[in-house]
């Protein structure tokens, strides 16, 4: 059986999974670096780079390969979804958001091969390869994302980002959706002129 016939197969049966469901669908896939052929390079200058090897309108799942840059404080706009660590070590640090419209970190945690932990709708968190890891991630969020908001802390500003745009502050003008100016308690929208 292929890789996205083995991957087809438990997908396909998830409905609007719970949180439970989309763990024991990562859990029954048991895949691992060696199970993904020709993995995406890590890209210079961005955090990562990924590969999509599968979606439908359920579920998407992805493999992502680290540089060692982290990436921005984002969200996942409205889906949730697990993160599994197939190599290396990877930094997370997990934000809330604060009566100014910016997001605060609260803590930062270290996850290893072989890890899984949980983003929430809405949670904001940023990642990177921890000392120098290769870090290897799998992911499997449902639905799958769109309206993904990503985080400029130094010039107090947020981004909707395109959905072909990672979780980076945009260079390309047509990845930026909307942009949000915050500013000392009011937030500001300024709509994508494209």
């Amino acid at each position: 059986m292929t890789l996205t016939s083995r991957i087809k197969n438990v997908l396909d049966t998830l409905k609007s999974p719970s949180k439970a469901e989309l763990k024991e669908a990562l859990i029954k896939l048991d895949l691992n670096v060696d199970d993904l052929a020709q993995l995406p390079k890590p890209s210079n200058g961005k955090p990562y780079n990924r590969k999509l090897l599968y979606k439908n309108e359920e579920v998407e799942m992805l493999v992502m390969n680290w540089s060692q840059l982290e990436c921005a404080p984002h969200d996942h706009g409205g889906s949730h979804g697990w993160i599994q660590v197939l190599s290396g070590t990877s930094l997370n640090s997990v934000y809330e958001m604060t009566g100014s419209g910016l997001p605060a970190e609260l803590f930062h945690e270290y996850h290893h091969k072989g890890k899984h932990f949980y983003a929430p709708k809405k949670a904001v968190h940023k990642m990177k390869a921890s000392n120098n890891t290769d870090l290897v991630t799998l992911h499997l969020y449902s639905p799958p994302i769109t309206g993904m908001i990503v985080y400029d802390l130094q010039r107090c500003a947020a981004c909707v980002v395109s959905d072909d745009c990672g979780a980076w502050w945009p260079k390309e003008q047509f990845q930026k959706v909307k942009e949000i100016q915050i500013k000392k308690d009011i937030v500001t929208e300024e709509r994508n002129p494209n």
